[in-house]
């Protein structure tokens, strides 16, 4: 076999369909809540709070809930927005990413994520906006499929649940 048949042969994916049972059990877990405690929050504009969830956590879901083996991610697109030279002489760097999804039966999601660095080497910058791009694409790529992955974060009346149960503790 030739190198050209051999890349073909090895990259060659065939969807298997999902049984009802799988579907249903899927379903039914995506439709679930997240956990409040899996939701975090940094600072955000104006004094606000953002709501979300860690690249390792909406992982660790999908893998739960589709199985280890159930789902992919490739990139679809990779743009650098921006290089620029700031002062003391660090590199800023922004980085867009255009994600797939892909689970075991062929359906799929994409979506777009964005990640910046600053630092005096150009390859640091490049690195951390490279990855940051990449789990911000993986994470809004993931919500799509359901609320336990983290689409339930932008519902303002589920984080409002979340700041009363806080309250009363």
């Amino acid at each position: 076999m030739n190198q050209e048949n051999l890349s073909k042969s090895t990259s060659l994916w065939i969807p298997r369909p999902y049984t009802c049972e799988e579907e249903k059990r899927i379903q039914s877990k995506l439709n679930e809540k997240l956990d409040p405690e899996l939701v975090a929050y940094r600072p955000g504009p104006g004094h606000t709070r953002v709501a979300y969830i860690e690249g390792r956590q909406v992982i660790s879901l999908a893998n739960e809930i589709f199985g280890f083996n159930g789902w992919s991610s490739n990139v679809k697109e990779i743009t650098i927005d921006f290089v620029n030279e700031v002062q003391g002489g660090r590199i800023q760097v922004g980085v867009s990413v255009i994600l797939r999804v892909t689970l075991k039966d062929g359906t799929y999601r994409e979506d777009i994520g964005y990640g910046s660095g600053e630092f005096p080497k150009k390859a640091d910058a490049f690195q951390k906006a490279k990855k940051e791009a990449m789990t911000d694409a993986l994470k809004r790529t993931l919500r799509s499929f359901g609320e336990l992955l983290g689409n339930c974060i932008y519902d303002k009346r589920y984080l409002q649940e979340i700041a009363n149960k806080q309250r009363k503790h």
